[in-house]
């Protein structure tokens, strides 16, 4: 598995503490310790619980919860992205286990800031400044498809999202929450990594053409 505090792939070896049961099913704690970052990932879940010879075991758990840590299994954001945007999106990562409509309602928001201070898009509703986007035709088109299927998927036309500051908490379709923080991180690199790699690189070419008496890259 991934490590979700330093996301190093590890060998899963995991351990069950088993706790009381109820009226709905047997619980239990999973406890694995990621042997790169020496952090505990620690998960509640349901499931039937079987005694074997080498301690505990569940028996198709399900009702998985992770309890440490608190988020979700997702990469960090890049230094380069502004802080006006990362706490919305690390909002939405870490509410996604509990929530997803609040986690959909975090991105949401985070995506049409986004789109409006980088996209230069007119302020409306979250479904025509995405139509605005992809009419402007300046994304790659696999952002472009990724950004419509957002709106599809959030079928905007049965939950109507009509304010300009967006932000409600409505109804999401199942891995819609997965796919906004999806359509996010591309952004991200889109916006700001991709920029400032290019303007480094430039950069080092410019010093380089400077060290030998040539002009800079027009």
């Amino acid at each position: 598995m991934k490590c979700p505090h330093c996301l190093v792939e590890f060998h899963d070896s995991v351990r069950l503490y088993p706790l009381e049961k109820d009226t709905e099913s047997e619980w239990g704690v999973l406890v694995r310790l990621c042997p790169h970052c020496n952090r505990n990932i620690i998960e509640l879940a349901q499931g039937d619980i079987l005694t074997t010879s080498v301690g505990p075991r569940f028996r198709n758990p399900y009702n998985h919860r992770m309890i440490r840590p608190r988020s979700v299994n997702r990469m960090p954001v890049p230094p380069q992205v502004h802080p006006d945007f990362v706490n919305d999106y690390k909002e939405a990562c870490l509410v996604l286990s509990d929530s997803p409509k609040a986690s959909a309602a975090l991105s949401r928001r985070c995506l049409q800031h986004l789109l409006r201070e980088k996209g230069s898009i007119k302020k409306s509703d979250l479904a025509n400044e995405i139509q605005q986007i992809l009419d402007a035709k300046t994304l790659p088109s696999y952002i472009a498809e990724s950004l419509d299927a957002v709106r599809n998927t959030g079928n905007f036309a049965s939950h109507p999202i009509k304010s300009t500051s967006t932000g409600e908490i409505v109804p999401v379709e199942p891995g819609e929450a997965e796919w906004n923080l999806d359509v996010l991180e591309m952004l991200f690199d889109f916006y700001f990594v991709q920029p400032d790699l290019v303007k480094k690189r430039r950069d080092a070419l410019n010093k380089k053409l400077a060290d030998v008496g040539k002009p800079p890259m027009k």
